[in-house]
């Protein structure tokens, strides 16, 4: 017999009329945060397929807002997205555009910096407020919210995996994948796990002095 969870058969708890096109919307964009890190002044969210056609009739843009503002898809600020972003000086912009051979819920979202640095990710919604990230500065990547995620960013220097991997194995953690995406003088390393990381591990890695920051994500996030 398969084994279900809560969120398979009652779906996310959300703000919003639709799965995919509120709460998945949410999460692209809150991971897009996370693995871009914050900090950002100005953010385009450039969409394609159904997520152009409907995106303010479903709430699409006030979700993809919030995942950037970094608030889940419960949240109930949600729906004041907008005023909240203008009241801290954030830029934002919708467009829409074919952005090709990609599942029609998706997003391309560019987040520009006061330093000049510009990050894009691309993400769909798969259905059931379910996630996929495609893409990061135009390098092509593959994870869902299906296992829980590392997230680190450190300065190009050797023996950085093998570190993160080793402390992961002596801490009984199993890697699912591993893909890496280089920038300039550094890395953002994303590792899929067979389960939720503790804080003692989180820790442990962002002790080393190359690395910039430590983000984790649990299963479902």
């Amino acid at each position: 017999m398969s084994a279900y969870n809560l969120f398979d058969i009652l779906g996310p708890i959300m703000i919003g009329p639709s799965s995919s096109h509120t709460a998945g919307a949410a999460r692209i964009s809150k991971t897009a945060r996370i693995v871009a890190g914050g900090g950002f002044n100005r953010i385009n969210f450039i969409l394609h397929g159904s997520f152009a056609e409907t995106y303010r009739g479903h709430g699409t843009d006030k979700a993809l807002l919030a995942g950037a503002l970094m608030m889940d898809p419960d949240d109930e600020r949600l729906r004041d997205s907008f005023e909240i972003a203008k009241e801290q000086g954030l830029e934002f912009h919708f467009e829409k555009a074919d952005l090709g051979d990609v599942h029609p819920n998706t997003v391309k979202i560019e987040m520009f910096y006061p330093d000049g640095k510009e990050t894009s990710i691309v993400g769909s919604s798969i259905g059931g407020g379910n996630i996929r990230i495609i893409q990061m500065n135009g390098i092509p990547l593959d994870f869902t919210s299906k296992y829980p995620l590392l997230i680190v960013r450190y300065i190009d220097k050797k023996g950085i995996i093998a570190f993160i991997s080793s402390t992961l194995a002596e801490n009984d953690y199993n890697i699912e994948s591993l893909q890496t995406t280089k920038e300039g003088g550094e890395v953002t390393l994303v590792v899929e796990l067979d389960i939720d990381l503790d804080e003692k591990t989180v820790e442990q890695i962002s002790k080393n002095e190359n690395i910039i920051f430590v983000k984790h994500l649990m299963k479902g996030f």
